[in-house]
């Protein structure tokens, strides 16, 4: 069985991202004024939720190719 680095990072970063996400969802805007009045864990958040979600698929897609039998012109004889 061959390791799929893309399937935990995946999961980290969805996981991570989504919590960074209703962070900055959540938390009222006055605490924003260092950043100039800009949501930086809910932009953020967003970028991490999405990267993780583009991982988790291409491991998933990758699976689902693996588990597929070859076409009979690519089988050893």
């Amino acid at each position: 069985m061959r390791l799929d680095v893309r399937l935990p990072i995946g999961l980290m970063f969805t996981f991570l991202g989504a919590m960074l996400f209703i962070y900055g969802y959540v938390t009222p805007n006055a605490a924003y004024g260092a950043s100039l009045g800009i949501d930086v864990n809910l932009w953020w958040g967003l970028v991490m939720l999405v990267f993780g979600l583009v991982m988790l698929s291409f491991a998933l897609r990758a699976r689902a190719r693996a588990r597929r039998p070859a076409p009979p012109s690519q089988q050893k004889a």
